[in-house]
């Protein structure tokens, strides 16, 4: 499971002395939590985190190496109802994660409680090998606290925990009950990486994260980003040019806004959060494109790190 070792004879040493490593998945529905939580346990912004449903559109891994352990948890997109080959695959990204994982931790929003769409987690859980934690989310909300825990058509024997990722309540037992439920092991990355993902990739997340957060409620579905250009020859000012992708017309006319005000703002948000992340700055250009059918095109998908 997961990437191979590396360096087998510092591997074994350590496994002897009791060191776990493993593949932790984050599951659950749109909203639940996931990214916010994985962000907390990295103490990185590695996933981008918005107030709409289905922010995330891949499986994103964050490497957290401690002394006695290393854990690889997997951020995922929230469990839906697809539409389409961007919905049908995002879903499956979810349901290989859940088969493929030591611990599965099943966040589910505390004030909303088990949800119909739970069950078929349940079901592709109940068929590998992970370990589950099911775990309720957003314990700092209004009437949240208050709310029956473990929740109703919760399975028999299994751990849950209450945990606000937002404010960090929970979150260092949570960590801990998931690290005793790891197989022993050695490391499967070098200490100092926190992720998988090429830079690229995350800097074409944080400008999808502002075109999220600005603009008006339908078109965010409808775009995705692609860098174009990512020109590190400067040591002092990191050149990057990314196209914002949309589906029509009349969606690239709302993301340039009027006067090119709203692509003006959507680069100074992202802008400023790829320089926080990059630790230098940045020269940011977007353009708009019409892509009629990028949502709908594997070829496209997989070019923009989907799956």
């Amino acid at each position: 499971m997961g990437p191979e070792p590396e360096g087998a004879s510092e591997a074994s040493g350590r496994a002897a002395r009791g060191h776990r490593a493993g593949v932790v998945a984050i599951l659950g529905l749109p909203n639940a939590g996931k990214s916010t939580l994985i962000n907390r346990l990295l103490g990185e912004k590695l996933a981008i985190v918005t107030a709409r449903p289905q922010t995330t559109r891949s499986r994103i891994l964050g490497i957290l190496t401690r002394p006695d352990a290393q854990v690889l948890f997997y951020d995922t997109p929230g469990l839906h109802r697809a539409k389409g080959a961007l919905g049908r695959a995002l879903n499956a990204q979810v349901l290989e994660a859940a088969e493929d994982c030591d611990v599965a931790l099943l966040l589910v929003d505390l004030c909303r409680g088990l949800e119909p769409a739970h069950a078929e987690l349940f079901h592709v859980l109940g068929r590998g090998h992970a370990r589950l934690l099911v775990v309720g989310t957003k314990l700092d909300l209004p009437g949240a606290r208050e709310r029956a825990w473990p929740p109703s058509g919760h399975p028999e024997g299994t751990p849950a925990l209450r945990i606000s990722a937002h404010t960090g309540e929970g979150v260092e037992e949570l960590l801990e009950r998931v690290v005793e439920l790891l197989p022993e092991g050695p490391p499967y990355y070098a200490g100092e990486e926190i992720t998988d993902r090429p830079v690229r990739f995350l800097a074409a997340e944080l400008v999808r994260e502002a075109a999220f957060e600005l603009l008006a409620e339908e078109i965010p579905y409808c775009l995705a980003v692609r860098i174009a250009e990512f020109d590190e020859s400067d040591p002092e000012r990191i050149r990057i040019r990314a196209e914002i992708l949309v589906e029509r017309e009349s969606q690239k006319r709302i993301v340039i806004g009027s006067g090119g005000r709203m692509i003006r703002e959507i680069g100074i948000r992202a802008r400023r959060e790829i320089e926080r992340l990059l630790g230098t700055r940045v020269h940011l250009e977007l353009w708009v494109k019409v892509a009629p059918r990028w949502a709908r095109s594997p070829r496209s998908l997989r070019t923009l790190g989907y799956f």
